[in-house]
């Protein structure tokens, strides 16, 4: 039996951490790296996937699923993915990878999966698998690696962190319906086109009787308006203050309000979630 040793890489912060941390603690394993591709990243994505493919001196497969996320919209009566109904996340990220491995597994050969859920998200699980030759391993959990070991690998590889962190806390499509309302504020900010596109998806399919806006409980059009982005503006950023008063002061990282991290400002009512494969 062969054995097949794949990283999955989301574009984010952990996932490239868990292959530089691979690289250098398993020197001795034929890793291969993939990308499951929408077609509907952020610029920035594709930029720090390209700087990671030279730091680990491999080449990164990107794995297109045969259909684009639209088709797969008009396919599904433009009926908007959601965290309750996350036909995206099937059709665009995990169909693409089973189909991938797939030419392994029906000979026989073993597909052993490293996936990068760090040992401080107990909430977190990895993709199950229901082959009996593909296996899921977790080594940062393993481990004991949290969020502040990432950092640091990142930070000692050269790396650091993609550009989108400074206004975004994930990677996956630029449409998430996982991010915060401060997000498609800046996102409406720094790409307008890729806002437009959302915003026309959003209003076909409330043409078409969907219950599910991209941002929870309010259309695009309404959240893009000038009065209602400064009032999400104003918002977070008396969210932020209060978490910085009552976040724990590490001494060994500077804690500032610049370099609060969007992930540990989520309320309840919009964002928080996770997909299992985009954000990481």
């Amino acid at each position: 039996m062969t054995t097949h040793h794949v990283l999955g890489l989301s574009g984010g912060k952990d996932s490239a951490a868990l292959a530089i941390y691979m690289r250098e603690n398993f020197p001795e394993l034929d890793i291969q790296y993939f990308f499951t591709d929408t077609g509907e990243e952020l610029p920035e994505v594709y930029e720090f996937l390209g700087k990671l493919e030279g730091l680990l001196g491999r080449k990164i497969n990107y794995l297109n699923p045969d259909r684009d996320f639209k088709f797969w919209l008009r396919h599904n009566g433009n009926f908007l993915p959601s965290p309750q109904t996350r036909w995206c996340t099937i059709k665009l990220k995990l169909q693409p990878f089973k189909a991938w491995v797939n030419e392994w597994l029906n000979k026989g050969d073993e597909v052993v999966s490293y996936v990068a859920i760090r040992a401080d998200e107990e909430h977190r699980d990895g993709m199950q698998s229901h082959h009996k030759n593909l296996k899921v391993k977790l080594p940062f959990r393993e481990n004991g690696l949290n969020k502040e070991d990432v950092l640091d690998i990142l930070e000692a590889s050269g790396l650091g962190l993609p550009k989108y962190y400074d206004w975004r806390s994930r990677s996956g499509c630029t449409f998430c319906f996982f991010q915060q309302k401060i997000e498609w504020v800046r996102l409406r900010e720094r790409h307008p086109e890729a806002f437009e596109n959302a915003k026309n998806m959003e209003k076909t399919a409330i043409e078409n009787g969907t219950r599910f806006t991209w941002s929870q409980n309010e259309p695009l059009a309404e959240l893009e308006k000038p009065e209602r982005m400064e009032q999400i503006k104003r918002d977070f950023e008396a969210r932020k203050q209060r978490e910085l008063a009552n976040r724990r002061i590490n001494p060994l990282r500077v804690c500032s309000s610049e370099n609060l991290d969007l992930d540990d400002l989520y309320l309840e009512d919009e964002g928080g979630g996770a997909c299992l494969v985009c954000h990481k």
